[in-house]
């Protein structure tokens, strides 16, 4: 009999671990969805803009000239309402917030390789700031506070281990003033390594 509880209590414990691991999952999921809503909104948008700018030009214009005005990307101001420049105190630029409707893209500088292994980017910025935020929104969705569609999501955009964009969604005034602080600390710092260690 004892033997045939104890066997109880391991299933109901391992039961309690898998649906934690579910509800982990379903909010990784519900967060990946927000995510891909915000790229695919950005490129709608993108989509757009570079269709009025086709439109533009003359119907005389030479063709060469059309062909160079549809290459070109249309301008961040045309999508963004506010463009803040992050720079050191000497200085030096290190990213650039562009601040949209509901939707912010981080720009790093393309002439400083920004490794996501320098500290504090993990440990800092991600851990304690971007993913502190989106925990906080879980929690008051999972507590029907908040859509699942009104999370707060991020997405770091990489090549090899340099960060080159961080895209976020779902954030109000008092988050967009802790996000600028946070990055351009974060940076300066990660500069600062990466200075002393040239």
């Amino acid at each position: 009999m004892s033997e045939e509880a104890e066997e109880v209590k391991r299933l109901l414990a391992f039961k309690k671990k898998l649906e934690k691991r579910t509800e982990r999952l379903e909010s990784e999921l519900k967060e990946l969805k927000s995510i891909l809503e915000a790229v695919n909104s950005v490129l709608l948008a993108k989509g757009f803009k570079r269709a009025e700018i086709v439109k533009k030009p003359p119907t005389e214009a030479m063709p060469p000239i059309k062909e160079e005005e549809k290459i070109q990307p249309p301008t961040p101001v045309l999508e963004f309402r506010e463009i803040i420049p992050l720079k050191t105190a000497a200085g030096e630029p290190l990213a650039k917030i562009y601040v949209g409707e509901n939707f912010l893209k981080i720009v790093l500088a393309e002439d400083k390789n920004f490794d996501v292994n320098t500290p504090p980017f993990n440990q800092f910025l991600v851990e304690r700031v971007l993913a502190k935020m989106q925990q906080k929104d879980s929690e008051l969705a999972k507590a029907g506070k908040l859509k699942p569609e009104e999370i707060f999501a991020y997405n770091i955009v990489r090549e090899g281990d340099f960060v080159r964009e961080i895209h976020v969604k779902n954030f109000d005034a008092e988050r967009l003033k802790e996000i600028k602080s946070s990055v351009k600390w974060t940076l300066e710092k990660m500069y600062e390594k990466m200075k002393s260690q040239r």
